[in-house]
């Protein structure tokens, strides 16, 4: 167990928002077969099932799901969230305050603090980080948004940080970056290429100790982390083939933990011996995105999308094509909740309502006449021309993704019934990955997670964020361009009051459904299956009825433990009560005064 340092009880309770926990990549089919099957070296080794995709271990550069979310278990934030609703906590500060005016944000740092390495961590490492992504492009790819507000950030002492914005903005600007080590990250010459991939130094509560392609990630615990030494040695990812294989392995005690389970395979699982299921409210969309035009940050198009994609009528059309409900329940089982927007029902103050007048459902004579109005023409075989071109439009698919392959085998009919030959080109992820990146592709099946304040991925749906066709600059949700949006999003940036700053969130994701680059399906579930005789203590985010993996912080893995070390303990460690405990919500005090903000509670591998 963690020990219990002692705390500052700062003032606390802030809009939240940090990139999430996902510890297990997307499941795959095929033949069965394991990358890995060596017995853990000691009981207190958690073993991972997983296939997700890696190109490095750079936080300045990573926004794939399993890099990115090892980095909560390697580098703590300035601020973190809480494991009972997600709302902003302690990291790195213990307390934090505003100016008058929302500008001068001050924090201070927690003193005594480690690297993994036994170098003293204090704020100049938090300002050498953030000034690294101010000043240079190659260090703000993955998180660049989250520092363009930056006027400047000063550490005046080795226990105070102070961020100068260029205007007030709504959440609290020490969220969602790791801070790296300075003594480690200066002395690389092209950090923008480093790998990271192993012998990390960090300050989370595990760091990366090796990495092997396709085969193994491991862990090992930091006695430094500031929590305390957690219980587990090490954790380690060990990559298998495909999902029946992941499956095979958890029946058989060859793994301790999946996540990311199809409907299917968790129905599967249910009764078998010493595997305990987890049903979690997720925090992720699925969806399929449309090529709407893809340019960069310049407008400068590339890529080999539809001309017709460009319409937005056409858009809508596919939507008003696709019997939503019907996939749900056909492909996901009900293990997924209905969708509106990019932004999941789990936070009801920024999800756009499922009332609100932009929402449209499954209606094929409206999708027939927005393709009359874009000028596509039925043809004799029932596929709508123009100029002399068919309308045939390319829906790229992982091949190892059985939803996906699910999802594509319904569509085909539905778009034929509205004028549209639609041919499914299945492909391995790595394949999808590039040619998205290209823009070559007219629709593909994509998913993120969304962290509980929404101003990340509001983000990126902006037009400055869109990156080149080699994936240079920002990262973009749709590759999507829409100045009514932009204006919607520095709008609600800014915004002090949750209530107005709620409407102006809103009002931006109806306009993303209005315009339609791309079609949200649904919010599915977390399914998850543990070896319940190997370990226990999981901490689920949120607390009532959320998920192990995935969270967005590191309390998941964090805070377990091998079956019967709790008996074993002495009582002076940190418990699941006392983790969950520490999470408080933030005040945040502007000048003298204070006020309250309420507490809120692959397909595609990226975060």
């Amino acid at each position: 167990m963690f020990t219990h340092p002692t705390l500052r009880r700062g003032l606390r309770r802030c809009l939240a928002g940090v990139a999430a926990l996902a510890l297990a990549g997307s499941l795959a089919a095929g033949p069965a077969q394991a990358a890995t099957s060596e017995a853990p070296e000691s009981e207190n080794v958690l073993r991972i099932a997983t296939d997700g995709f890696i190109d490095s271990f750079n936080p300045f550069t990573s926004f794939y799901l399993v890099p990115t979310n090892t980095f909560r278990y390697m580098y703590e934030n300035l601020v973190a969230n809480d494991a009972e609703d997600g709302s902003v906590t302690e990291g790195l500060a213990t307390d934090w305050s505003t100016d008058d005016d929302g500008k001068v944000w001050t924090y201070t740092i927690r003193p005594d603090m480690k690297w993994s390495d036994g170098e003293p961590l204090t704020s100049e490492d938090v300002a050498w980080t953030y000034n690294q992504m101010m000043d240079k492009e190659e260090m703000a790819v993955a998180n660049g948004s989250l520092v363009e507000n930056f006027d400047k950030v000063e550490a005046p002492d080795e226990s105070t940080l102070v961020i100068t914005l260029k205007e007030p903005q709504a959440n609290n600007p020490g969220q969602e970056i790791p801070v790296v080590p300075e003594h480690v990250w200066s002395k690389i010459d092209e950090p923008g290429e480093f790998k990271n991939d192993e012998e990390s130094v960090g300050s989370g509560p595990f760091q990366l100790e090796s990495y092997e392609a396709n085969k193994s990630i491991t862990l090992k615990a930091n006695p430094n982390f500031w929590r305390g030494e957690p219980e587990l040695d090490e954790i380690q990812y060990r990559y298998y083939t495909n999902s029946d294989a992941q499956v095979q392995a958890i029946r058989s005690g060859e793994v301790d933990f999946i996540s990311g389970l199809s409907p299917d395979q968790f129905t599967a699982l249910e009764g078998a011996d010493n595997v305990e299921l987890n049903d979690g409210d997720g925090r992720r969309f699925n969806g399929i995105s449309i090529n709407p035009g893809i340019a960069d940050a310049d407008d400068n198009e590339f890529g080999t999308g539809h001309e017709a994609l460009k319409d937005k009528r056409v858009r809508q059309a596919i939507r008003a094509g696709i019997d939503i409900e019907t996939l749900r329940n056909q492909v996901m089982q009900d293990y997924a909740q209905p969708a509106t927007s990019f932004i999941p029902s789990v936070y009801p103050t920024w999800a756009l309502k499922d009332d609100d007048p932009v929402i449209s459902g499954f209606d094929v004579d409206r999708a027939k006449k927005l393709l009359d109005e874009a000028g596509w023409e039925e043809g004799s075989d029932g596929i709508r021309t123009k100029d002399g071109q068919k309308l045939e439009l390319r829906f790229l698919t992982d091949a190892d993704e059985p939803i996906e392959q699910n999802t594509a085998k319904f569509l085909g009919p539905w778009m034929e019934d509205i004028g549209i030959d639609l041919k499914a080109e299945s492909t391995d992820v790595d394949t999808v990955s590039e040619r998205t990146t290209k823009g070559d592709y007219d629709m593909y099946f994509s998913a993120w997670s969304i962290n509980p304040d929404p101003d990340y991925q509001l983000s990126i749906n902006t037009c400055g964020q869109r990156p080149d066709a080699d994936g240079n600059g920002g990262t973009s949700q749709d590759g999507w361009c829409s100045e009514e949006f932009d204006k919607l999003y520095r709008a609600q940036h800014v915004e002090l009051d949750e209530a107005e700053r709620a409407e102006l969130v809103q009002e931006a994701l109806a306009v993303h459904y209005e315009e339609a680059p791309s079609v949200t399906l649904w919010y599915p579930s977390q399914l998850e299956a543990i070896r319940s005789d190997r370990f226990t203590n999981f901490t689920k985010q949120p607390t009532d009825g959320g998920v192990i993996a995935n969270q967005v912080g590191y309390w998941g893995y964090a805070s377990a433990e091998p079956v019967g070390a709790d008996e074993a303990s002495s009582g002076g460690g940190l418990g699941v009560g006392g983790w969950v405990g520490i999470g408080a919500a933030a005040i945040v005090v502007l000048g003298g005064g204070g006020w309250l903000l309420s507490r809120r509670k692959s397909s595609d591998d990226r975060e």
